[in-house]
């Protein structure tokens, strides 16, 4: 085949991760095409320095052009029809994700946006039945498009664009402008739960690859998918995990952290923030390490979430570095950012894995990192104790009302891991595992097979092969 170019837009640190940091791109270029990288502009030369290699070339992506376009071209308009786009997802799946959303929105909305909201809530359930309603909506959405990335077209010719989502993001102008040019689309699913999570697609985009036949079957039956556009090849990066690309010595992570050797590590990788504190189930954690109440002597390691590096969340974390400050065996692990992509990067891959791997259990709330700790085969407890309330002025979800949306449940009716809903159910769940550490790993392995599919390395060149395949067809 003849050398092509290709577009991988790389809009935010786990886009990066997903292509450049597994097998995608590299077998791309070894297969003689071009890569042309898109990213936020102010890490493109960062992007470039760390990645750079023959045959790729990394570009901006714009997004201040394009924050532009959607604030001064019917910003209003544009607005909803995202919101649309999302709520009005096909009822084929579990919404559950979904009709959170809808709440957070009416419940943060201006006093012009709430006046609109009934009857925009009343098109979104008419969406959900109807599939020409959904149908008029992707075609509507098509005319904000905009010609922001004419010249990279015009330079460049790719002959396929791959995105990290199709459409759920900015990346929705690109696609949108890719589809206007009659140039082969396709995106990834590369998060666990955004196919249940942001309905339809933002772009006309014309093939799809997932982690798995669970995942597909969302895309269809909530996107309206076809069957035959979708692929499942797993979650390419996670072929590193299989191959312990990362992993440190115990001996070395121990020290690092200040860890004590001779005690368990019970580690709490913070999660679900946005929607509600997680200052509760750092607190309880704490107060089994600093007590007489574990099967173990042992200590915590909490590892706080990209969203606690700003806004209001900040408050939350100055408390559980207080908290950790306070008491010789509680330990705090700081995110590491990847330039202005922020701290979604995949940056501290070495400190992550090496948790998971060396934590004797492992403890979040529902986090994609439930089934990346079941890679490591640690023992997982899922900490969903409701906080007094959420934080001030902001729209937030008890954690005990959560274990019905899609990734949650399913790590529930897999047996892969213990849910504690209170200090009583996390204290039995902890020392039940320190006694017990292989207890359900047999459940853990077939819910690692389940969500990833492919768990013996090939994701990322299952994914590969199949853009390579797309390029014969353009």
């Amino acid at each position: 085949m003849p050398s092509k170019r290709i577009f991988v837009c790389a809009d935010h640190g786990l886009a990066v991760f997903y292509f450049l940091q597994s097998d995608v791109v590299k077998r791309l270029l070894q297969a003689g095409h071009e890569a042309v990288v898109l990213t936020e502009d102010q890490s493109k030369d960062l992007i470039a320095s760390r990645f750079g290699q023959p045959g790729l070339t990394v570009e901006g992506l714009r997004l201040e052009q394009v924050q532009a376009y959607t604030r001064q071209v019917s910003p209003t308009l544009q607005w909803w029809l995202d919101f649309l786009r999302r709520a009005g997802a096909a009822g084929g799946t579990n919404l559950a994700v979904v009709e959170a959303y809808i709440k957070q929105v009416k419940s943060e909305a201006h006093a012009r946006r709430r006046q609109l909201f009934p009857l925009m809530e009343g098109v979104a359930r008419v969406m959900r039945r109807s599939a020409s309603a959904r149908r008029l909506l992707m075609r509507y959405q098509r005319r904000f498009t905009s010609s922001i990335y004419r010249d990279l077209f015009e330079k460049y010719d790719p002959a396929l664009v791959i995105a990290a989502s199709p459409g759920f993001r900015q990346d929705r102008y690109l696609l949108r402008e890719a589809a206007a040019r009659r140039v082969p689309t396709t995106a990834a699913i590369i998060s666990w739960d955004s196919s249940s999570s942001y309905g339809l697609s933002g772009a006309p985009v014309d093939w799809i690859t997932c982690w798995s036949e669970i995942q597909k079957g969302e895309l269809v039956g909530g996107g309206d998918w076809r069957p035959e556009r979708v692929n499942v090849s797993g979650m390419p990066p996670y072929d590193g995990y299989v191959r312990q690309d990362w992993l440190l010595s115990r001996q070395e992570y121990f020290r690092q952290h200040g860890l004590d050797p001779n005690r368990r590590l019970l580690s709490y990788a913070s999660s679900f923030v946005s929607w509600s504190p997680n200052y509760q189930n750092v607190e309880a954690l704490a107060n089994l390490v600093i007590s007489d109440q574990l099967a173990a002597p042992s200590q915590l390691l909490v590892r706080l979430h990209p969203i606690h590096m700003s806004g209001h969340y900040i408050a939350e974390a100055d408390k559980i570095r207080a908290l950790a400050r306070q008491h010789a065996h509680i330990h705090v692990v700081e995110p590491v950012p990847l330039g202005a992509l922020g701290h979604y990067s995949g940056e501290d891959m070495a400190e992550k894995t090496s948790m998971m791997a060396h934590s004797d259990i492992f403890l979040t709330v529902y986090s994609t990192m439930c089934v990346e700790a079941s890679f490591q085969e640690r023992p997982i407890v899922s900490v969903c104790i409701d906080a007094p309330a959420g934080y001030p002025g902001k729209f937030w979800v008890p954690m005990s009302q959560i274990g019905v949306w899609p990734t949650h449940s399913r790590f529930r009716t897999s047996g892969a891991g213990r849910v504690a809903l209170n200090p009583n159910e996390l204290r039995q769940a902890v020392n039940h595992y320190l006694q017990n550490p292989a207890a359900d790993l047999d459940a853990q392995r077939r819910f690692l097979q389940q969500e990833c599919t492919y768990v013996d390395g090939s994701a990322g060149q299952r994914t590969a092969d199949f853009f390579l395949s797309l390029l014969d067809k353009s």
